[in-house]
């Protein structure tokens, strides 16, 4: 089924915090619609308002026809105690809930029960595809997820294995619009291929959030901007590198006009003043007492004053007349340094036939030197090995065989995949504070500030913070402690795209060893390495 959902004057916000408002927007068939802004703009609170998961502050929302389904799929991590693959399949495609209400609607229709609901109820079941979902599965899984069988329990997976039981779940859905929030983190470059080429292909509407800047370039025809900044909404047809320059070009032409404006007032302001002081002198001269006691001159000098007098405020109703132009004001800047401790010894960490087994998972052997000033990028698919080949360069595995050794002086720097230090139940002003006793609470709270998280996160339990809030205080870690040795497993998940901007020219300046791990393309192109390893099936090469 085609549809069109169409949102009129939406508008949403926390208590007094505006979010956005007069909101408005079509998505027809076909429409790849991209949601931008810093984190906390309200993309993610949109999507579940379109999904109807939250109700509008203001606004409305219809769906043309009526009866069209909208699947809204978020970045899902955890792994639901008891939920097979198939079960998680069938929850995220809609089938689940469609079988629920089918199951209702039969019951009451055999106990008697006056209802005409089982043909609506089956209808929907049909559209999302529940009467094929395992044949379909099978084929699905064999195809992003080979080696996790359908009846495998969901705890058991592994982060790659997750994000690739999240892609089939993408790939089996049949709604009639799509609602994606953050579909590329986690992904590696193969499944944001194959990401891709489904958007690519699908006749539905889509609106989606990803702050992966190449997924959006190759898949968006629409991107909508949230700027809290300017509490603005504005909407730019085309593409993402369209918007890109558009919005640069925006930018520019308000910063000029504010410019044009401002020296247009001041110059009338400072010719007031200046006819003003004019005025005020020919005053006092017409009433001082010439020494001719000629009366001519004195009439001249009160003429010239009266006219003075006119062209001043001829001067400042030219001022009331302009057409006021506000300041554009100043989008928020992650300022981002990494704090850099004395450099460490020749060699950082070494790896000597070194051998990791983790259940049915072999990594090895590996030999590898990571010397001072290394810059390596490291790149594989989910469950090549990326993480275990970290863990062990960092000598936290045990390993089957061989050997592993850190190099004297290192002070290392770390943003892990889960963001381990922002897990807990403390707050997150004491969690951080935990990890540099030395620094005083105020300079605590400042630099988180920096980071975006002010006084509505700091008293939050860190392990309640969304993942994007987890990152920023893990960057902010890095500036409020010396690193040499700086290792960044999937740093950009959750990042905001000015936030990834800033940590791209903050790993420009930094000068220490770096070990990054990335499916970020662009990231990869901006970021100066001077190795790069591939990892896969357990095994090392360099190139």
């Amino acid at each position: 089924m085609t549809a069109t959902l169409v949102a009129r004057g939406l508008a949403a916000g926390h208590g007094a915090s505006v979010l956005f408002a007069d909101l408005d927007l079509v998505v027809a068939p076909g429409d790849v619609v991209g949601l931008v802004g810093v984190n906390g703009a309200g993309k993610s609170t949109l999507l579940r308002t379109l999904a109807g998961l939250l109700p509008a502050e203001d606004g409305a929302i219809s769906l043309s026809p009526p009866s069209a389904t909208v699947g809204y799929l978020p970045q899902e991590h955890e792994r639901r105690e008891g939920e097979t693959v198939l079960g998680a399949l069938a929850r995220r495609t809609g089938v689940a809930d469609a079988q629920l209400q089918m199951d209702d609607a039969l019951a009451a229709l055999t106990a008697g029960t006056p209802d005409d609901g089982y043909a609506d109820a089956l209808e929907r079941w049909l559209a999302l595809g529940g009467a094929d979902l395992e044949d379909r599965a099978d084929e699905v899984l064999a195809q992003v997820a080979p080696g996790v069988a359908a009846d495998a329990a969901t705890t058991g997976l592994s982060g790659g294995q997750a994000a690739r039981v999240g892609l089939a779940s993408l790939l089996l859905s049949r709604y009639d619009v799509l609602l994606l929030d953050e579909p590329t983190n986690d992904l590696d470059l193969a499944g944001l291929d194959q990401l891709e080429t489904f958007v690519q292909g699908l006749r539905t509407g889509v609106v989606l959030v990803s702050h992966d800047r190449e997924f959006l370039a190759r898949t968006v025809t629409r991107v909508v901007e949230l700027d809290l900044a300017q509490q603005l909404v504005r909407v730019h047809d085309g593409g993402y590198e369209a918007y890109l320059t558009e919005r640069e070009v925006d930018r520019r032409h308000a910063r000029e006009e504010y410019e044009e404006f401002a020296d247009t007032k001041a110059g009338l302001e400072a010719r007031a003043r200046m006819q003003k002081n004019w005025m005020a002198k020919g005053v006092r001269d017409s009433i001082k007492k010439s020494k001719d006691g000629d009366k001519h001159i004195k009439a001249a000098q009160r003429a010239s004053s009266e006219k003075q007098a006119a062209k001043a405020k001829q001067t400042q109703r030219r001022i009331e007349r302009l057409e006021v132009v506000e300041e554009p004001r100043k989008e928020w800047e992650l300022r981002m340094e990494i704090a850099a401790a004395p450099r460490a010894g020749a060699v950082v960490a070494t790896l000597r036939g070194a051998v990791v087994d983790r259940g049915g998972f072999r990594l090895g052997p590996v030999d590898l030197q990571v010397d001072w000033g290394d810059r390596l990028a490291i790149t594989g698919g989910n469950g090549a090995g990326k993480s275990t080949l970290l863990a062990a360069l960092l000598g936290r595995v045990e390993l089957t065989a061989g050997s592993a050794s850190l190099g004297s002086g290192v002070r290392l720097g770390e943003v892990d995949q889960a963001r381990r230090s922002f897990l807990g139940d403390l707050p997150l002003s004491a969690a951080f504070g935990a990890e540099v006793p030395d620094l005083p609470d105020a300079e605590v709270r400042t630099l988180l500030a920096k980071f975006g998280l002010r006084a509505g996160h700091v008293l939050r339990p860190a392990g309640s913070l969304s993942p994007g809030e987890r990152t920023r205080a893990a960057l902010a870690l890095l500036q409020a402690r010396g690193v040499n040795v700086l290792v960044l497993d999937e740093p950009t998940n959750h990042l905001d795209l000015p936030a990834i901007e800033q940590l791209e020219q903050a790993l420009a300046d930094y000068t220490g060893t770096l070990l990054l791990v990335t499916h970020d393309r662009r990231m990869l192109d901006a970021v100066a390495v001077t190795r790069r390893l591939a990892v896969s099936a357990g095994q090392v090469s360099e190139g």
